[in-house]
């Protein structure tokens, strides 16, 4: 087995744990999301995949972030405050997130098809751009961030099998139907006010 191979199903491996973290709650997923973009930053480069590559430097200090914010929010509920618990994004933020989304994509995109050799400057400035902006509203705790990795994963699937990387291909076909239910469980967690 090449090392590509051999990072692609490391990488996919702590892509699921990672999930599952995810899917719980669990404060430990900003542990696995700080190693895990240093795996998956050498394959994506050498996959000329590079908005992808430039993304898990983001995401080591997204989980930087993600870990104080998530440290704060547990300390504040023992408190007796939930105000950093589950929730929906409102109306503004939603709007905040969307113009972010649609700044970073075009910047993104401008670098990708100017200064690279991309081959999928639109799909790959889309999906780190919503990335930027989903680490961002999970950091937060908002139930919308599922949204936004639903749209990531479905089109990291065929961007994965098009540049040869099936492993990830495959999980981020399951982040896709894991997205939708953690989307509802984080809903209904929103409404009850419980974890």
């Amino acid at each position: 087995m090449d090392l590509k191979t051999t990072l692609d199903i490391v990488g996919t491996v702590l892509g699921l744990v990672y999930l599952w973290l995810e899917y719980r709650a669990n404060i430990w997923l900003w542990l696995v999301g700080v190693v895990m973009p240093v795996v998956n930053a050498w394959l994506y480069y050498n996959r000329g995949i590079y908005a992808d590559f430039g993304m898990q430097i983001y995401y080591i200090g997204a989980g930087v972030y993600g870990w104080l914010m998530w440290r704060r929010g547990d300390r504040h509920r023992s408190a007796g405050d939930n105000t950093q618990g589950i929730r929906h994004a409102s109306a503004r933020e939603l709007a905040v997130m969307l113009l972010a989304l649609a700044i970073c994509w075009g910047a993104i995109y401008m670098f990708l098809s100017r200064l690279t050799d991309s081959r999928v400057p639109v799909l790959d400035s889309f999906t780190t751009a919503t990335s930027i902006v989903a680490m961002w509203a999970l950091a937060r705790k908002y139930v919308e961030q599922w949204l936004l990795w639903l749209a990531v994963d479905a089109v990291c699937v065929w961007l994965y099998f098009y540049k040869h990387i099936p492993f990830h291909a495959l999980l981020y076909g399951f982040y896709t139907i894991m997205a939708v239910v953690g989307y509802l469980r984080w809903h209904r967690v929103s409404k009850s006010g419980q974890m």
